[in-house]
């Protein structure tokens, strides 16, 4: 991979990178010095190992404003997909109606779609309007009796809208029905509250906009709300029990913990607290406005669920009219150093609704922290020659004489 002085990347959210020079040296030296398995052993390291996991458990609860009281309901994975798979039929039974929207990642959908053909479970899929968001009424609309779970995305990781989730928990809770939460793509980004905004559970993911590595994510779940075991397995404590352990964290949590991520999410959160969430959101902001802005002056781009940035991620996708999405995202890559994302980003139901579907999806910019002015401008510059090129070319094709075509 080509350095980021010459690749300019913006796909960050399928992963931030780079990450800050303090994750990567924390992580390298806590491996060095404390990488053993904490909580198996008495001995200093394993204490001290064993600290630190216990320490961001606390760290993490309070930043997404959970239960501080109860910081061993945050529970660590591997990412939000693995989070998902343990919440979504962990909560539910046959019998039971949980809704979602066509905004979700498969890490969503897939699971329901599971649950509904082989567990017995109904499943309401809501539509977001021309803007990109869900309107909270629509969920009300679709509680039932045996409405169980609302489970949605806090921010769309293809169209970058953020969700009213404040207003869709004061219905939840309002009509006794828990709210799951995806923050894959705002945790890092956007202040989250779980306590003001009525969520019960909320899976994250470590590699994205918490700055931390690949293979960590996991699950904060308020202490009102019991998940079911799906696995069972070592975790060192109490080994004599023939069952798994039902006292939170292992109840969620099996064999050995990702020490190195535990240490990559802990570095993470000193540079969030060193930046502050609300400028490095100001940052991003300021980039998206300007590209989209850019995008908007050249022939040929249709951009989608951008008209207005409030309330927003910096994320934007497009596409250039005669070309499909994986051209281009080759041409700003090969031609231009320019990395985005293209294709249905794992979301196929936002597409079908966008009516992307058909012509392989969108390209996806989305920027990061460490991205630039100078980054959008190169950006704006390469869509704006791929698509005078195809408007030649099709200048070209129309003149051309029939027998030639």
């Amino acid at each position: 991979m080509e350095p980021m002085d010459k690749l300019i990347y913006l796909d960050n959210a399928a992963t931030a990178w780079p990450k800050p020079e303090g994750v990567y040296q924390y992580m390298m030296d806590f491996y060095r010095s404390t990488g053993v398995n904490p909580g198996r052993s008495g001995f200093d390291l394993a204490l001290e190992a064993g600290t630190l996991l216990d320490n961001l458990r606390k760290r993490l609860t309070r930043f997404f404003g959970g239960d501080e009281d109860a910081p061993e309901r945050l529970c660590f994975g591997y990412n939000a997909t693995d989070a998902l798979n343990l919440v979504i039929p962990g909560l539910l039974v046959s019998g039971d109606h949980v809704i979602t929207t066509n905004l979700e990642h498969n890490s969503v959908i897939r699971p329901i779609n599971h649950l509904v053909r082989d567990g017995g479970v109904e499943a309401t899929f809501v539509p977001f309007d021309g803007a990109g968001f869900i309107d909270p009424g629509d969920i009300a609309k679709a509680i039932r009796p045996n409405t169980r779970l609302v489970v949605m995305n806090h921010g769309s990781n293809v169209i970058g809208t953020l969700q009213p989730v404040k207003e869709v928990g004061a219905i939840c809770r309002e009509k006794g029905v828990l709210l799951a939460i995806d923050s894959a793509q705002t945790a890092g980004v956007v202040p989250i509250h779980m306590r003001e905004m009525n969520v019960d559970v909320l899976t994250f993911t470590g590699h994205k906009s918490l700055m931390g590595s690949m293979g960590i994510g996991g699950i904060c779940v308020r202490k009102h709300v019991e998940i079911r075991q799906l696995r069972s397995g070592g975790t060192g404590v109490h080994s004599v029990h023939p069952y798994h352990l039902e006292e939170y964290p292992w109840r969620l949590e099996y064999g050995t913990p990702n020490m190195v991520g535990v240490a990559a999410l802990w570095a993470g959160q000193d540079w969030l607290d060193s930046e502050g969430v609300e400028n490095i959101r100001t940052h991003e902001m300021k980039l998206a406005a300007k590209l989209v802005e850019g995008l908007r002056r050249i022939a040929g781009v249709k951009l989608y669920c951008c008209d207005s940035l409030e309330h927003h991620l910096p994320t934007i996708a497009m596409n250039l009219q005669g070309l499909e999405a994986a051209d281009v995202g080759t041409m700003l890559d090969v031609d231009h150093n320019v990395a985005t994302r293209t294709g249905l980003h794992c979301a196929p139901l936002v597409h079908k609704q966008l009516g992307t579907v058909g012509i392989n999806g969108a390209v996806r910019f989305s920027i990061g922290a460490f991205n630039t002015e100078a980054h959008i401008d190169a950006a704006i510059h390469g869509v704006e020659a791929i698509a005078g090129w195809s408007a030649t070319r099709r200048t070209v094709k129309e003149l051309a004489p029939v027998g030639a075509r």
